[in-house]
């Protein structure tokens, strides 16, 4: 089966196996665990900052980050077409009081900063509105294709953000694959939001976990949201060992996911009834659509699966494709083909 449907299904490598089998142990809900106080330093020294904590997952990571910078009755602006907004189940709002407002997002990823700004209300001393104590931002940018932010907009928002007093939390689920397409340090994007999160488990391809990093200060009320949260762990090296790994040796080859995705749209552009665009991939996500009379994109899915490949909708009827460690170019080749024959076989029923 080649499965694109997310870079969630990697699996951990040999050495990561190994690692987990020789990490030493202890309780790190007692701080103990020297494992994961190893990956947590070395990763606040990768990403530049004072600090960071190690987080069953990406979501409980946001959460605890806008929990951490907002009172109570305050509002988050999140982008429309954000994780945090769509896939989070509303903890900030169900845990933490806080509203979110919506802004809408631009095709690559970003949110306007007029649109930001509308989002400030214009008498803020008034008592009848939230006030915003936090935007957020995404990148890469996942439902909208795996976007960068340019370093530029970053810049932009961080001046932004200080002229109106709020922090900048930067979801950053797949930090490392912007890096990778950017060309740059991770520490160079991470330095315009005072605090961001990534994940290990997704194209890094360790088994659990996640990061949350930022100041000494803002770690310490994630460490106390944490546990609140149900995240306290006891010997949590078994999941930082191959986080180690992870940071240290899988972060270069991202850019062979970036190769192997475009490759997947170049040649999904050139099938007959697949609409793609594939100036838009620019990591290791590619959107595309069904336009064929007899097909949707349900039976396109299922027809898919069964001639072994598994893809999945991700909103407004798009089918997502995502490469990650355990794809090589020969799967793109042998997904390509499984495409064609389906579209052949449809294109063959539809004029009989």
């Amino acid at each position: 089966m080649i499965e694109l449907r997310s870079d969630t299904f990697t699996l951990p490598t040999r050495k990561m196996m190994d690692a987990i089998q020789e990490a030493a142990l202890g309780d790190d809900v007692y701080g103990e665990d020297p494992t994961a106080s190893q990956l947590e330093a070395e990763v606040a020294q990768i990403l530049g900052k004072e600090a960071a904590i190690l987080m069953p997952s990406g979501t409980m990571a946001n959460l605890a980050s806008i929990m951490a910078h907002g009172p109570r009755g305050s509002k988050v602006l999140v982008g429309d077409e954000s994780d945090i907004y769509i896939y989070e189940a509303a903890g900030a709002s169900v845990c933490g009081g806080i509203m979110y407002e919506p802004i809408p997002t631009q095709p690559d990823g970003r949110l306007a900063i007029a649109d930001l700004e509308r989002a400030f209300p214009l008498e803020p001393e008034d008592p009848q509105f939230a006030l915003p104590s936090l935007i957020c931002l995404e990148n890469t940018h996942n439902r909208m294709g795996g976007r960068v932010l340019p370093l530029s907009y970053l810049e932009e928002v961080r001046v932004f953000a200080d002229g109106k007093g709020v922090p900048v939390h930067m979801d950053g689920a797949r930090l490392f694959n912007a890096a990778v397409a950017l060309g740059v340090e991770v520490a160079e994007i991470a330095g315009y939001a005072d605090s961001v999160q990534f994940c290990l488990s997704k194209g890094l391809s360790a088994p659990i976990g996640s990061i949350v990093a930022g100041t000494n200060e803002f770690i310490e009320k994630v460490y106390r949201l944490r546990k609140m949260l149900g995240g306290g762990m006891r010997q949590v090296g078994i999941i930082a060992a191959p986080g180690l790994i992870a940071i240290r040796q899988m972060v270069d080859r991202l850019a062979d996911d970036h190769s192997n995705a475009l490759r997947l749209a170049k040649g999904l552009a050139e099938i007959p009834g697949i609409v793609t665009r594939v100036e838009d991939v620019e990591t290791n996500i590619v959107y595309f659509r069904i336009e064929h009379p007899r097909l949707t994109w349900q039976t396109f899915i299922q027809e898919a699966r069964e001639h072994g490949l598994q893809i999945a909708e991700l909103g407004h009827g798009r089918i997502r494709a995502v490469t990650h460690s355990g794809i090589q170019a020969a799967d793109i080749d042998r997904a390509l083909q499984i495409v064609q024959r389906l579209m052949t076989k449809h294109d063959e029923q539809h004029t009989s």
